[in-house]
C-alpha cells in the first residue's frame, strides 16, 4: 500500500471518529522528550477512554516538520493514573507506524488535569524497514 493511500485511509478513519463522538471533549497540550528527541503535542479527548495527539518533533525547520498522529485508548482509568495503548503514523523525516504504550500518572489531587507520562513507543520505520524501540517522558495538561 502506498504512503499516500495509507495516510488517506488513516485520516478518513480519524475523521469518522471525530464526527461520531458525543459532545464530551477536551483539548490537551503535551511535551514529550527522551535523550535524542523532543516533541510537542496538541490533543483532543473524545471521552474518558479515547484521545488523540498530533505530535510535532522539535529541532526541525519548516520544510522538515515531522508530525506524528496517534489515537490512544485508556484501558485503565484510576484516580491516580491511567494506562493507555495507541496506534499512529509518523511522516516526513521519518515514515512509519508507532504503537505507544504508556502510563499517565496524576500526582496532584488538586490538579487532576495534569499528568506525568511515561511512554514506550516502538516505531516501525517503513523506509528502512526496521523496528526502533523508543521511550519518552512527558507532561500533559487537559484544558477545560
Amino acid at each position: 500500500m502506498s504512503k499516500t493511500k495509507t495516510l488517506r485511509n488513516f485520516i478518513t478513519l480519524f475523521s469518522i471518529l471525530i464526527l461520531s463522538t458525543k459532545t464530551y471533549s477536551q483539548i490537551s497540550a503535551s511535551f514529550y522528550t527522551n535523550s535524542s528527541n523532543s516533541k510537542f503535542a496538541i490533543g483532543y479527548n473524545f471521552n474518558e477512554k479515547l484521545w488523540t495527539d498530533l505530535r510535532i518533533y522539535s529541532g526541525t525547520n519548516i520544510d522538515n516538520i515531522t508530525p506524528e498522529l496517534v489515537l490512544n485508548y485508556n484501558f485503565i482509568n484510576k484516580n491516580k493514573y491511567d494506562l493507555y495503548v495507541g496506534a499512529g503514523m509518523i511522516f516526513n523525516q521519518i515514515n512509519g507506524f508507532v504503537l505507544p504504550v504508556g502510563v499517565a500518572v496524576k500526582p496532584f489531587d488538586n490538579f487532576k488535569n495534569l499528568s506525568l507520562n511515561i511512554e514506550f513507543t516502538p516505531l516501525y520505520e517503513m523506509d528502512d524497514r526496521d523496528l526502533y524501540i523508543r521511550g519518552f517522558l512527558g507532561i500533559r495538561y487537559k484544558l477545560n
